[in-house]
């Protein structure tokens, strides 16, 4: 019984750490507030999103303003990425191009969520973007590859 016990406790703890080890996402937890808009949504800046890697990525993005203040992230309602290899971030950009800097940070990358569906999606944001931020990007983080972005105007 003893042996059973330990044999099955070791098989565990393996296991867990194949769980635990072999996550691809080292970043810190964001917790997506999905609140919609209260009244109005004032668009501020928008882009289209340009498809990267082979992705069926489209639509447009907006960064704008409900009636109370408070700023959002709109996907449109003919938005459309790959959603079948994980977990697919959003990012504010300066550039098109994702540039990590895991042992650094990069004040130039701000990850701002993560996709939960094709079609219109809102994120609230904490306060306006600094007008650095040019790019949304979408990075798929088990791929490692870009899978979209789109310049902010």
């Amino acid at each position: 019984m003893k042996r059973k016990f330990v044999a099955l406790t070791s098989i565990f703890s393996v296991f867990a750490f194949v769980l635990i080890g072999c996550s691809d996402d080292d970043s810190e937890t964001i917790t997506i507030d999905t609140a919609l808009p209260v009244g109005n949504f004032e668009v501020d800046r928008q882009g289209d999103l340009v498809a990267e890697s082979g992705t069926p990525t489209q639509g447009t993005v907006q960064l704008g303003t409900d009636s109370e203040g408070t700023d959002f992230l709109r996907f449109s309602d003919d938005f459309t990425t790959e959603l079948g290899t994980g977990t697919v971030a959003i990012f504010l950009s300066t550039s098109a191009t994702y540039t990590a800097d895991p042992a650094n940070g990069n004040p130039d990358l701000r990850l701002i969520g993560n996709v939960a569906s094709n079609g219109e999606m809102f994120i609230k944001l904490d306060g306006a973007p600094e007008a650095k931020f040019t790019h949304i990007i979408l990075w798929c983080a088990t791929a490692s590859i870009p899978f979209g972005n789109a310049e902010l105007q």
